[in-house]
């Protein structure tokens, strides 16, 4: 038998409205009517309707998050500090994984007009970049890792032109001048920002770019295995390969053994992310680390405040990245770890 808010209130001799309140305002409830409903609530097992009570508060305490990729490894960290932060705030974390699809982007956006939760989380930004504003306008939104410039929406991410050119820069610092650079899919501003950052730095130092030495990927093992193997078919080789991110490094240095060569003997690899293979395969991956939990983290702080109607008077943030030397790029030293700074190092108004 489903016991009713009518029966709690019959026994506690109270009325229905004030069994009401003593779940959603007890501050309008005296302490002892408070005790004896309380009591009751516990010795009939009283399951209050959270969906009914969701609708008359407006509010679900439900966010919503969007993921391009829940297979990707990458996330899993960043996923965590999300959850993390949203059950110490009292919410529950719907995930939506659009597996690339930016139809399938917008089809987990309309949870938000379904009333279904209370903001959302973008870990992807591949709809129109004035779809993802007018969203913003509406409901609470935070962008994490993908972001778009010029955009008025709070954005948590690295600077991946920075992170990039920092990495391209090692390779040139020990040595390598013939560097290619095997990219992400082009659609993604992640990809066009490292391509960028991996220009600069060969530029800054006047190397010259041969365009065979840009190749695109598509984020899979299959196809950075298949780029590097028509780098290494070349008349003239690169000697280091900075590749979008450490799984598509992994199919790059596996190309490597397969044609008959090492890693870094007889070219370099390195990629970013620092996941947790990095340090694992052999040899190990040098490779940008990004702070994924505190960015998951701060992502779900600012969607609390936006859901709490706090004007956030900073809306940029960007984490510090570090440089993890390991022995993919034939560098002496095995290991450098910078200390990390947990939280963002610039927060642009």
């Amino acid at each position: 038998m489903t016991v009713k808010m009518s029966d709690v209130a019959k026994l506690a001799n109270v009325a229905p409205a004030t069994v009401s309140r003593v779940l959603s305002q007890p501050h309008l409830v005296s302490e002892e009517t408070q005790r004896k409903v309380l009591k009751v609530i516990e010795e009939l097992n009283y399951q209050p309707h959270m969906i009914a009570r969701q609708f008359r508060k407006k509010e679900t305490k439900t966010i919503l998050v969007v993921v391009p990729d829940i297979a990707r490894p990458f996330f899993s960290q960043v996923l965590k500090g999300i959850q993390h932060t949203a059950i110490e705030n009292g919410y529950r974390v719907i995930l939506g994984d659009t597996e690339n699809n930016i139809e399938r982007e917008g089809e987990f956006v309309d949870l938000l007009f379904q009333r279904q939760a209370d903001g959302m989380i973008l870990l992807t930004a591949r709809m129109d970049k004035e779809r993802i504003e007018q969203i913003s306008r509406q409901f609470p939104t935070v962008l994490a890792c993908e972001y778009f410039d010029g955009l008025d929406i709070s954005t948590v991410s690295i600077d991946n032109i920075s992170a990039a050119r920092k990495i391209t820069e090692h390779l040139i610092n020990i040595g390598h001048t013939k560097i290619a650079h095997i990219t992400g899919p082009m659609n993604v501003v992640l990809s066009r920002d490292r391509l960028k950052g991996y220009r600069q730095a060969m530029e800054i130092h006047d190397l010259s770019i041969d365009a065979t030495f840009i190749q695109e990927g598509d984020l899979s093992l299959e196809c950075s295995y298949n780029q590097m193997i028509k780098l290494l078919s070349l008349k003239s080789p690169p000697t280091a390969v900075f590749v979008y991110n450490d799984e598509m490094a992994i199919g790059a240095i596996k190309a490597v053994k397969d044609s008959g060569l090492k890693v870094p003997e007889d070219v370099a690899v390195v990629g970013i992310d620092n996941l947790e293979i990095s340090s694992i395969v052999e040899p190990h991956i040098t490779t940008i680390d990004q702070p994924k939990y505190e960015i998951g983290k701060k992502a779900m702080e600012l969607l609390v405040q936006l859901i709490n109607g706090i004007k956030l008077e900073n809306k940029k943030f960007v984490f510090r990245d570090e440089l993890i030397i390991r022995e993919s790029c034939g560098s002496k030293v095995t290991m450098r770890k910078f200390p990390q700074q947990v939280g963002p190092i610039i927060e642009k108004h």
